[in-house]
């Protein structure tokens, strides 16, 4: 399964825009820490710095390279809220946790924020995000959305955009109204990444790339081990969601690995970027199989969304994507794809995160469902304060019931692609 997502790393506008970091030593040998973090994502990247600036001395452990998977290669949207909205929350932890659960995510987002500045990040931030509809019909429950984040959360950010203002914001005949967000912003994801890991390293975080963990012994100290080597550490931070497979059998039946796929088009003319969205805001249609583009600030056109259950890279996938963005944005016909990625989230069966421990001082991070860019840095925040012995807000997040994927291993991927279908379908009509 993971071949086709690692052939898919090669063509990547975020990594030919970016300068890699030099790369760090395998893991070789018997070490001890206090902590050890599993995964150089941006939830092992964040949880790392919180403790290393605590005092605690921490390593990480990463398969590949610093934000190899969704943390480097994701849609950029810095989005205030979940994947699942608040509907899993009100229902199992009541509207008050409710409340704290969102609130948390615009926390997050200040905590972005508060990075960047104190630690010099060039990321490409710009403010601004939209949720479209894409049918007429769609439209006033969007509108009904924006109304109770408004009136129930206190959020104060958000302004809807009538079928009659929508073309003055998107170029597009597709899109029908709008809800958009001031306070969301959108960011180039490796920079961002890169950045983190640099400060994290800064503060003393040890980080071993190309170490595969292949076993976890949990006690007290627990045991990380890698082909070459292995860690004992007090605490042990599992943050690397869809491939953690092997390694945490017990919840990763929880997740299900989706591919998503984007495209980045040549630089376009400046006055034809600059009249494709305004602002440069970044967009989303609120179809359950959804689009999402925004204009970079090199002036491209970055368009993502097609999925895949199957694990299977679609066929001709730079092609099926130029196709899903003429339809959109026809004016950029001439326009000739440049770049075309994708890589693996992690959803889980509610599309809400799934935050708990496999035992008193073993900690996992997994189920961002693609709405992680301010989750897993907030995430990886809480992982460290529980930690240290403030685990109130990461034991709310523990309350989540989560349902395995039906099917087990054998059953549970044609399961959901046949799921998809269906709501594809729905999206359709």
């Amino acid at each position: 399964m993971y071949a086709q997502d690692e052939k898919l790393t090669q063509n990547s506008y975020y990594a030919a825009t970016s300068t890699p970091l030099p790369e760090q030593p395998r893991l070789q040998g018997a070490h001890s820490f206090d902590v050890c973090v599993v995964g150089a994502g941006l939830a092992g990247l964040s949880a790392a710095l919180e403790l290393a600036q605590a005092g605690y001395k921490v390593a990480i452990l990463e398969g590949k390279r610093i934000a190899w998977g969704a943390s480097g290669r994701n849609g950029g949207q810095a989005i205030a809220g979940y994947a699942c909205d608040q509907e899993p929350f009100e229902k199992q932890l009541g509207l008050d946790d409710a409340k704290k659960a969102f609130n948390i995510t615009l926390e997050g987002l200040d905590l972005m924020r508060e990075r960047i500045v104190e630690h010099n990040i060039q990321c490409d931030w710009i403010d601004g995000y939209m949720t479209a509809s894409v049918k007429p019909k769609t439209t006033p429950d969007l509108y009904a959305w924006a109304d109770r984040l408004a009136d129930v959360y206190s959020y104060p950010y958000l302004e809807k955009i009538s079928p009659e203002d929508m073309p003055q914001w998107v170029a597009s005949k597709r899109y029908h109204g709008g809800v958009l967000d001031k306070n969301s912003a959108h960011l180039h994801p490796l920079k961002y990444a890169l950045g983190l890991a640099r400060a994290a390293m800064s503060a003393g975080v040890k980080i071993f790339e190309n170490s595969l963990v292949t076993q976890l012994i949990q006690g007290d100290p627990a045991i990380v081990k890698t082909a070459e080597g292995q860690i004992t550490a007090a605490f042990v931070v599992l943050a690397g969601n869809v491939y953690l497979d092997q390694v945490a059998p017990k919840i990763s039946g929880r997740i299900m690995p989706v591919g998503t796929y984007i495209v980045t088009t040549e630089q376009l003319d400046p006055q034809l970027a600059g009249s494709l969205i305004r602002n440069r805001i970044a967009v989303c249609d609120n179809n359950f199989v959804l689009d999402y583009f925004r204009v970079t600030n090199d002036s491209r056109m970055l368009f993502g969304g097609r999925v895949s259950y199957s694990g299977m890279t679609p066929h001709n996938l730079s092609n099926a994507m130029r196709h899903t963005m003429l339809r959109a944005f026809p004016q950029l016909e001439n326009a000739k794809i440049e770049y075309c990625w994708g890589g693996f989230v992690d959803i889980t069966t509610n599309r809400a995160p799934d935050f708990g421990r496999l035992s008193s001082n073993v900690y996992y991070l997994q189920g961002f469902s693609g709405h992680g860019l301010i989750l897993t840095g907030i995430a990886g925040k809480m992982a460290a304060q529980a930690i240290q012995g403030q685990a109130e807000r990461f034991d709310m997040f523990s309350k989540l019931k989560h349902l395995p994927f039906p099917g087990g291993r054998a059953l549970r991927t044609p399961a959901l692609v046949l799921a998809m279908a269906y709501y594809r379908l729905r999206d359709y009509l």
